[in-house]
């Protein structure tokens, strides 16, 4: 039975314009401050200060090239068949080509190096595991399959491959995001409520185990006092701290777009994972409040999509993709303000990074098709149909 049928369809493009509004102030915001937080490392170093943007420009408009062929041209009912096989395979050899040939950064070896082009797998793992997953639920929805094979096709097609992920990548964070996007689909698809506690029961204990275990992670508490890191401030904690300074010092309006003193080499990673402080910094806590909303202004429009789609295969689509985006988001985030131990992972459209800016425009443009299903379907000339039916049958 459609979803969506009986609503008005401004409602549907409403929620695709915001959508889209959304993801475009998000992406433009990240090229100003990929510009912001490399231009003056490369000056110093002799380089084209404008060579980092205009490369993550570059991968924005291939995303957006592929956002558009998703979202016009391949009906969103095709990830329940063959495609998603495809590109599940295409993202599983990618996976073990990281762990056979790929380059070690900061101790995780989750860079692939084809020539000159370096990618992070995980980016498009995670997604390729969310369309399985949505695959295999939607077949347990239709009663195409029952519950016991649903639960061996997800142990092995997702739970197998997310372990893989993460003992040779040593990737947690990517781990959690997929985690929570296989839930959320889970939850939309209408799996029982005990199967789905029993997920949360054992994603936590694996969480706990793999933080606990693990020396590296361990460390990574001391944000909840990063002063006290053994070294006064110096070692696991100092990025942390730097990230502190840089939201403090932008106070309420910011220091001006260009001016952040804790990206000249005092602050790691400020242009991907701690580019929320210098966004912060830049901008002020009313520049980070309004990229926050830009986030949720898109997680809204997005749920809209979902509660709006033609079936449950496009509300899972759709609610799975947002809320996992989403949800990296402000992973992010509240690692730069402290809330959670750093985990390594990029602030969507807005780190420095072509594979994470190309997954995230994936992402939207699932989530298009899902809407572009729901305004076509629903055409004057589909509605006149219809009722020349219903007449007929009378």
């Amino acid at each position: 039975m459609a979803r969506g049928a009986s609503k008005p369809m401004t409602e549907s493009r409403v929620a695709a314009i915001l959508l889209i509004a959304a993801v475009f102030a998000l992406v433009v915001i990240g090229l100003v401050m990929v510009f912001s937080a490399t231009s003056a490392d490369l000056s110093a170093a002799g380089r084209n200060p404008y060579s980092d943007v205009i490369g993550q420009a570059v991968y924005a408009a291939i995303g957006i090239v592929a956002c558009a062929i998703l979202w016009q041209l391949i009906p969103y009912h095709a990830w329940a068949d063959n495609l998603t096989w495809l590109f599940w395979g295409f993202c599983m050899v990618l996976l073990l080509l990281t762990f056979a040939v790929g380059t070690e950064v900061n101790g995780a070896k989750r860079w692939l190096y084809i020539g000159p082009v370096g990618m992070q797998p995980s980016e498009f793992i995670k997604v390729a595991l969310l369309l399985m997953t949505i695959r295999i639920a939607y077949r347990f929805q239709i009663e195409e399959i029952d519950f016991r094979t649903a639960f061996i096709e997800l142990l092995l097609l997702i739970g197998l491959p997310l372990v893989f992920m993460y003992v040779t990548q040593s990737d947690m964070g990517t781990t959690l995001i997929c985690a929570v996007g296989i839930f959320a689909v889970l939850w939309i698809g209408g799996f029982p409520a005990w199967s789905l506690v029993g997920i949360v029961a054992v994603g936590v204990l694996a969480v706990v185990g793999g933080t606990l275990g693990s020396g590296y992670r361990s460390n990574r508490f001391v944000y909840l006092d990063p002063w006290n890191d053994g070294q006064g401030g110096l070692g696991s904690g100092y990025n942390i701290i730097r990230s502190y300074f840089a939201l403090a010092e932008g106070g309420l309006f910011g220091m001006g777009i260009g001016n952040s003193h804790e990206k000249y080499q005092y602050l790691f990673a400020s242009d991907s994972d701690f580019i929320f402080a210098v966004l912060g910094e830049e901008m002020g806590l009313i520049g980070a409040l309004f990229v926050i909303g830009l986030f949720l202004l898109f997680l809204f429009a997005s749920l809209k999509i979902s509660a709006n789609a033609p079936d449950n295969l496009g509300a899972m689509i759709a609610g799975g993709c947002a809320i996992m985006l989403v949800f990296q988001a402000f992973l992010n985030i509240g690692c730069a303000i402290g809330v959670f131990p750093t985990t390594g992972k990029p602030l969507p459209f807005i780190s420095s990074g072509g594979t994470s800016v190309i997954s995230s425009l994936l992402i939207v443009g699932l989530i298009l098709s899902v809407q572009h299903a729901s305004a076509t379907q629903d055409r004057p000339y589909d509605r006149a149909r219809d009722n020349l039916r219903v007449i007929h049958r009378g």
